[in-house]
């Protein structure tokens, strides 16, 4: 198959997995879309953990040279490291690893295998039409998600392009291929020596390679988020030329301060100066706009409004709020890595059709579209306990479901939902069998089950019906 590095023919198995279809290619993998045929001759256990359907992507790394072979392996170790580490929403979820076994297969027989959730399509795709995509605001607020809960972690992309993000069947936006994705040491982390030159900051273009890579920092996923807005909120690059050479070089004169930046007019004010600043020529400006502060703004340039002013410290302050502020995000990151339920992608259904019946279930997007928390009992911390939520502490719910405890046996049918841990501040009350859209987004961070809805003063919270 012309482009890709392993073509693997249609009905191949591999572990419980039938492939299909190829989806896409890159310098080192190929992707398919697979469905799950595990039956009693395949001798393997049951997974109900599984979904229907997949995307596997297949690592060449049983051929090749040492030297091939090790730098393949180590690409692959890097995906599968961060992809068991970190369980967040806007990162594409892995299931499990696979080795080929197929000597009569040489090209295939020890090639490794993510099994990966599936992707209606990648951005890229999105952006072939003619002209921007209206929800691309949006878009770009849940690629900026993304980015934080990575940088939050300790981690940097290092290659956030259109093709590596992927819309899923209900709107929704992951970040993909992690495979030069690289682990903050202190400041810098090491990646490979190679990435995409359009969306490459250009202290990195000309680089130098040491023994464990390229160095590399978040500042290079911002100035690559302000390359993907323009393109998304315009469909043109905002650096001239007609090649990625040209553009390359164009990235170069005006690094050195022999050019200006020329965004496109069409670009609103709010999202100009977003892009400006994402595209600052040296990494020390670009440092200044962290992913905690870019997602911030972006989201208020998406709903419309003007983003707050920056107050500029003195860079000796500015430093110190920095690192105090990456530390915070780093502990916070880790701490709401491991997600509980989310879209079940192997349902089918859609919107609110996703909550199973005897259940409460939030949503990030109306009516119940995006990230979805779905409990059948209570819960007093959704940052905690067996059933987490993590994308609740970063994004508020604007819509929700009570499916209700119908078959439950019990008379606990309502649902009162709160703003902190442990049931402090009640937000509202939801009767069985009700959904609704919130007018005001809300950011509820526990709930508990109740016979009937009350007031706020009638609340009555007993420690025994917070305890787990």
């Amino acid at each position: 198959m012309s482009g890709f590095p392993l073509a693997v023919p249609g009905g191949y198995r591999i572990g419980g997995w039938t492939v299909e279809r190829p989806l896409g290619a890159g310098a080192f993998a190929s992707v398919y879309a697979a469905r799950r045929t595990t039956d009693d001759r395949d001798g393997l256990p049951d997974r109900p953990d599984l979904p229907a359907r997949a995307a596997l992507k297949f690592l060449p790394t049983g051929t090749h040279t040492p030297r091939q072979l090790r730098h393949l392996r180590e690409l692959a170790e890097r995906e599968v490291e961060l992809l068991r580490r970190l369980r967040s929403p806007r990162l594409i979820r892995l299931y499990e690893t696979l080795t080929v076994d197929d000597p009569d297969r040489p090209e295939l027989d020890g090639a490794t295998v993510l099994v990966l959730e599936e992707a209606e399509r990648s951005l890229q795709e999105l952006l072939s039409g003619t002209a921007p995509p209206p929800a691309g605001p949006s878009l770009l607020v849940q690629v900026c998600e993304g980015l934080h809960q990575l940088h939050a972690a300790g981690w940097v992309h290092g290659d956030l392009k259109p093709g590596n993000v992927l819309l899923m069947k209900d709107g929704s936006v992951r970040l993909g291929d992690f495979s030069t994705a690289s682990e903050l040491e202190g400041t810098h982390a090491y990646a490979p020596g190679f990435a995409t030159p359009d969306y490459t900051p250009p202290e990195l273009l000309w680089a130098e390679l040491g023994d464990r890579g390229m160095r590399i920092r978040p500042s290079a996923d911002i100035w690559a988020f302000g390359v993907l807005a323009h393109l998304v909120l315009t469909g043109a690059s905002p650096l001239p030329g007609g090649t990625p050479t040209a553009r390359r070089d164009a990235a170069l004169r005006y690094a050195r301060g022999e050019e200006e930046l020329r965004l496109s007019p069409g670009l609103p004010r709010p999202w100009r100066e977003i892009v400006a600043d994402c595209l600052s020529r040296t990494h020390e400006e670009r440092a200044a706009h962290d992913a905690a502060s870019l997602l911030r703004r972006v989201r208020e340039a998406s709903a419309g409004r003007v983003p707050r002013r920056r107050i500029r410290l003195p860079r000796a302050r500015r430093r110190a709020v920095v690192a105090a502020a990456g530390l915070a995000a780093t502990v916070l990151g880790f701490a709401l890595s491991a997600l509980g339920r989310e879209t079940d992608a192997g349902t089918g259904a859609s919107g609110f059709g996703r909550c199973a019946p005897g259940a409460v279930c939030f949503f990030s997007e109306p009516d119940g579209q995006g990230e979805m928390c779905s409990w059948q009992g209570n819960s007093p911390d959704w940052s905690k306990g067996p059933g987490r939520c993590a994308w609740a502490a970063e994004m508020p719910a604007r819509s929700v479901f009570n499916n209700g405890n119908v078959d439950s046996g019990t008379n606990l049918i309502d649902v009162e939902y709160y703003t902190k841990a442990a049931n402090k501040e009640l937000l509202g009350c939801l009767k069985r069998t009700t959904r609704t859209d919130f007018t005001t987004p809300v950011q509820p961070m526990s709930h508990m089950w109740r016979a009937s809805c009350t007031s706020p003063s009638e609340v009555p919270v007993r420690k025994e019906e917070i305890a787990w």
